[in-house]
């Protein structure tokens, strides 16, 4: 089939994208590379569709299909989406990706090269034609641009020469591509999508959520809309989640199982009534995590992946919570988060606790009793305040007790309690022991940016402090707020606050944040200690090399970072990424800016930005397969050069 004729059938409807595709993912270099291989002729592929009833197709995007039977692309999409969108000059109705990718190719007729659109370069070089604008205007657009070239003094009579030239990049359109088809009444869904993942092994291979939102999308094409507006509500909360995640969380909701394909057999209307219900239940959880401890964004939420369950929880319980029951289940929340209960297999353990919910017996305390023997003890130790940077797993643990206990604010004195201040951007990491001064007298990092050395403080009074020492600026807070010092569990030795003796006070803080951290578990049991009785929880022997984000400004310049890549039409990052052991779910390090399937998933390899790291850092990251950038700056020319292919000055 002509190439003409295919974009012609995508205008008619006749060709469409079914529902379970994913969105254009190629970057400029692709599509430039796509057009030079049919210039010079040289064979690109073949397509293959799913011929099917159109009244049966489920496709993406709000085009129209034509009535009878159309095609829906299986193999071809980047492909035929870069097509049209060159030759058409806009992205097919069903695109889902970066309109820039397809604007603005150029060919040089001399050197027959295609490049993307260069100011400085392409200027006043009257060789360099607008591909789009010729393919758009056809043989009158031919004709009109070889009569511009000959009256041109700097071409002339070369123009007849360049005339074949423009005709060989018309006649694209006249390739014949072959097309394979899948048909046949035995050729399900199911099939279908078996088919498109065997072709597509090596590339956009469809994951398990994949697969189950295809199925979903066949009976309800509304059903992705509808879950990215709900993502898109949470993150204007600051809660940044993906569909993979809300994907879960319906499937335990509906089906008590962890695993996807106990979604397959549901209706339209079953799915549609485990969303509502659902998303009812993780709003109530996000209140209630926001509400009663104080973690109201996304990098203090760890163990994202207990609010499915806590989700089918809520759904099995016929009546509202009382006070108790709905602090037990945050204290099960608080410790699955603090020791990594998801961070390795996350399907295997979000099964487990599903079925000491769904058990005869099972229940809130089962869940408890799975959680304890699962970890061993959960009292909290001095040396588990051990590690160091904002990705530590107990930087959360300092939030929440900052937010759910006496904290107050050593500038104003007031409490810095979650219904009094609400989000982190009005809250700032302080340092206690200012890292100027600590660098100064030669200590190392993960010292200068240990956990204990971390409390909060208002933007002001952080500002007002600025790189003064405890020994100078302590007895000014105590004398104007008597005990502020002590409801952020400073050591109340004036000894310690000297500098010389930092490495105690890291110590004897330690101590007072574990004691907290323990009467804070115990008021969140109501008095039903047991299962905070036993041995303590163990300290590793290791803190993990990584240190993550290490002040306020890195987390800014990591956030604005984020904003750009969406402004590019790119995915964010996660930030601060746990990076786990993958059997033990143990804590490796945390990269402070990772996209761990890549930044076109499953194309791309895994990247992570790691700014004012060590060589151990990055050789441990590098190990892991990600591909590191220590500067904002590389990590942007990488994507302009490398996702984009585009020619465009860093920072703008």
């Amino acid at each position: 089939m002509k190439i003409s004729t295919i974009l012609d059938h995508i205008d008619s409807g006749h060709m469409a994208l079914p529902e379970f595709q994913r969105g254009y993912v190629w970057n400029r270099e692709q599509v430039r590379g796509l057009f030079d291989s049919l210039y010079r002729r040289h064979p690109v592929g073949g397509l293959l569709v799913w011929a099917t009833e159109s009244k049966l197709a489920t496709h993406r995007g709000d085009g129209p299909l034509a009535a009878g039977v159309v095609k829906l692309l299986l193999d071809g999409q980047q492909r035929m989406t870069s097509l049209y969108g060159v030759v058409r000059g806009r992205p097919p109705k069903f695109f889902d990706g970066n309109p820039q990718t397809l604007t603005g190719l150029m060919f040089h007729l001399d050197v027959q090269a295609f490049e993307f659109y260069q100011p400085v370069k392409m200027k006043d070089d009257p060789l360099w034609i607008d591909v789009t604008a010729l393919m758009s205007q056809g043989q009158q657009g031919h004709e009109r641009l070889v009569e511009k070239l000959a009256e041109d003094s700097r071409v002339g009579t070369k123009a007849i020469k360049y005339s074949a030239r423009i005709s060989r990049i018309l006649g694209i359109g006249e390739i014949d591509l072959h097309v394979e088809e899948v048909t046949g009444a035995d050729k399900s869904l199911d099939v279908v999508v078996d088919i498109f993942n065997r072709v597509n092994s090596g590339g956009t291979k469809l994951s398990k959520g994949d697969l189950a939102l295809a199925k979903i999308c066949a009976d309800w094409p509304e059903g992705r809309d509808v879950m990215k507006a709900k993502l898109k509500h949470w993150a204007r909360a600051d809660y940044h989640f993906n569909l993979d995640w809300l994907l879960r969380s319906v499937n335990t909701v509906l089906t008590g199982e962890a695993k996807f394909q106990f979604l397959h057999e549901k209706t339209s209307e079953e799915i549609q009534d485990g969303l509502n219900r659902a998303t009812k239940h993780i709003d109530t959880c996000l209140n209630l995590i926001s509400g009663r401890l104080g973690l109201d964004h996304d990098q203090v939420l760890f163990g994202r992946f207990a609010v499915p369950v806590m989700a089918r929880y809520l759904d099995r319980r016929t009546g509202g919570l009382d006070a108790k029951e709905r602090d037990k289940l945050l204290f099960w929340f608080v410790q699955a988060g603090m020791w990594g209960r998801f961070s390795g297999s996350t399907e295997s353990y979000v099964d487990q606790d599903l079925a000491a919910l769904e058990e005869a017996d099972g229940g809130l305390e089962k869940l408890l009793e799975q959680l304890r023997l699962w970890h061993g003890g959960l009292r909290v130790e001095a040396g588990h305040f051990t590690g160091w940077s904002l990705g530590a797993r107990f930087y959360p643990v300092l939030y929440l007790l900052t937010r759910m206990g006496e904290a107050r604010d050593w500038g104003t004195g007031l409490p810095l309690k979650a219904n009094l201040l609400g989000k982190m951007s009005r809250l700032e990491v302080h340092h206690i022991f200012p890292k100027k001064q600590l660098y100064g007298r030669k200590f190392r990092k993960p010292e200068v940016n240990a956990v204990a050395n971390f409390c909060f403080l208002t933007k002001d009074t952080n500002l007002d402090i600025s790189a003064t020492l405890p020994q100078e600026y302590f007895p000014a807070v105590e004398k104007a707020h008597p005990g502020a010092l002590a409801s952020q569990w400073i050591p109340s030795d004036p000894a310690l606050w000297r500098i010389e003796r930092y490495r105690d006070f890291l110590e004897a803080r330690k101590v007072l944040l574990a004691a907290e951290m323990n009467r804070q578990m115990e008021e969140l049991l109501h008095g039903d200690t047991r299962w905070l009785a036993g041995p303590p929880a163990a300290v590793p022997a290791k803190v993990f090399a990584a240190s993550g984000i290490t002040s306020e400004a890195e987390e800014e310049t990591l956030e604005s970072l984020n904003e750009w890549m969406r402004d590019k039409g790119l995915p964010r990052g996660m930030l601060a990424f746990d990076y786990t052991d993958p059997i033990s779910g143990e804590q490796v390090a945390v990269f402070d800016l990772a996209w761990p399937d890549g930044i076109q998933s499953e194309l791309s390899q895994p990247v992570a930005v790691l700014l004012n790291e060590s060589n151990e850092v990055l050789a441990l990251a590098s190990r892991a397969g990600y591909r590191c950038f220590t500067t904002v700056d590389d990590f942007k020319r990488y994507v302009i050069i490398e996702i984009l292919a585009m020619d465009e000055v860093v920072g703008t």
